[in-house]
């Protein structure tokens, strides 16, 4: 189940909204809330559910072995085990094949390649573990005692395909009890309703075009053409999964939640450093406290940090070497950026704008082919094309001629344009009020209309 499907829309989401308001108390809330998120995992994949619970009771066994051996080698041995199971966990089901296939190219091994499918969501839920079990050990939060408390913050619904990566200690008050009020209430619906809107209606249709350039007509594209093909993946990916954390945050508000944020117009960045503070923040945070840091941060070995992140964080994304090559790619530029910070402080801002784009765009080549004979003609093709522009090409164009204007409008960080004392943004504010309910349901019912007739549209980020 998917949140941008008819399913969820009218018949999970209703439901689950109502037995949670009818419930008497939290505890009952949280129960409420639990079942609905275990069903909701459950629906597309039961099999993989109790993987999910074992890894939530196991961990929260650990944050209460920690709690009860503070000050003592035990509990470091706590945090080391649990790190170990989850991790084996992670790289067993998601790197299994990838493993066996590499080792098998240079020694022939004596069993099958493993064939378990990829369990959705164990990238995002095996993070929040690990962070739990490591805060707990560095004494930021209290171990959870109530089990059934840990399992709904491990499988809430709202995060658990595809994120963010919500740290136990951000919602931890909100667990025991929360504060639901309308203004949170239409706060969720809103964000809800933009986040579908940017999935249906720009993500998706940014999907057929990067089909027509990247998968149909590959081969015959010019090099305009296909730099056109991957610009439209990287609006895919930017719509999609941004538009999959503004629905996941306002569901959140909607049962009393408060998630971080997890984007924040990030085409609108001066530098590829600049551009990941703002592009999947909760994971970027969870490599810099868990991993950069610990290794000496900036205080020491500050290149070879960044290149191990960038590399893990590569490997995080999928088992391919494309993603490893890609994460070596930002490694570099990252280390690039730091020993030019001199010029690049000088640069105008216009420059420093279009070379960030231009190299995230051309990443977003290296994240999409997987097959390294794609990938390289695929590059040389940008470059060095004998291919002319299709016909059609001027088409398409013309075709989305608006659907580009509203793209570059949702791009704009309108609010880093306009700030809080802006007169004009106060008086937005004000007078949206008025018609935003309205505003819901426009995009709700332009978003059903998309969908009645749309086959399975899930979100990109469900397969890492």
């Amino acid at each position: 189940m998917v949140f941008s499907s008819l399913t969820f829309l009218y018949l999970f989401l209703p439901l689950s909204l109502v037995f949670h308001y009818v419930s008497k108390n939290d505890i009952f809330r949280n129960l409420s809330l639990t079942i609905f998120s275990l069903i909701f995992y459950a629906w597309a994949e039961p099999m993989w559910i109790f993987l999910m619970i074992f890894t939530a009771f196991f961990d929260y066994s650990m944050g209460l072995f920690i709690s009860r051996n503070t000050g003592k080698s035990l509990a470091k041995v706590g945090v080391v085990l649990s790190v170990i199971v989850n991790l084996s966990l992670l790289i067993s089901y998601k790197y299994g094949g990838f493993i066996f296939d590499n080792l098998n190219s240079l020694v022939t091994l004596p069993f099958s390649r493993p064939t378990n499918s990829l369990p959705v969501g164990i990238s995002f839920y095996t993070f929040m573990a690990i962070s739990y079990v490591v805060d707990v050990y560095r004494g930021d939060v209290k171990a959870q005692r109530n089990p059934l408390n840990f399992l709904m913050f491990i499988s809430l619904f709202q995060h658990l395909v595809a994120g963010p990566i919500v740290r136990y200690k951000q919602i931890a008050n909100q667990i025991e009890k929360r504060t639901i009020n309308w203004s949170k209430m239409s706060d969720g619906v809103t964000r809800f309703c933009i986040g579908l809107f940017k999935k249906v209606v720009i993500a998706n249709v940014a999907g057929v075009l990067v089909d027509k350039y990247l998968v149909t007509n590959l081969y015959e594209l010019s090099a305009f053409e296909g730099w056109f093909g991957i610009a439209m993946f990287s609006i895919q990916l930017y719509f999609d999964f941004s538009g999959y954390s503004d629905m996941a945050i306002g569901l959140a508000k909607l049962f009393g939640f408060d998630f971080d944020e997890n984007f924040r117009h990030p085409y609108a960045a001066t530098s590829v450093a600049d551009f990941y503070r703002r592009w999947h923040i909760s994971l970027g945070k969870f490599f810099r406290d868990y991993v950069y840091i610990p290794l000496g941060g900036n205080r020491k070995h500050h290149d070879r940090n960044i290149f191990i992140v960038w590399f893990l964080t590569g490997f995080w994304h999928g088992a391919n070497w494309n993603f490893a090559l890609w994460g070596t790619y930002f490694g570099l530029l990252m280390v690039l950026e730091k020993h030019l910070k001199f010029i690049l402080d000088k640069t105008p801002r216009i420059l420093k704008h279009s070379y960030t784009l231009v190299l995230i765009v051309f990443s977003r080549a290296i994240f999409y082919f997987v097959d390294f004979n794609k990938l390289t003609y695929f590059v040389g093709n940008l470059f060095v094309s004998k291919n002319s522009v299709s016909p059609g090409f001027l088409t398409d164009i013309s075709m989305h001629a608006f659907w580009f204007v509203l793209v570059i409008l949702l791009c704009i960080p309108w609010d880093e344009v306009f700030d809080a004392s802006n007169p004009v943004r106060i008086k937005f504010t004000k007078n949206y009020q008025f018609v935003r309910p309205a505003v819901n349901v426009f995009l709700l019912f332009l978003a059903t209309l998309l969908l009645v007739n749309a086959t399975f549209n899930p979100f990109l980020y469900t397969r890492f």
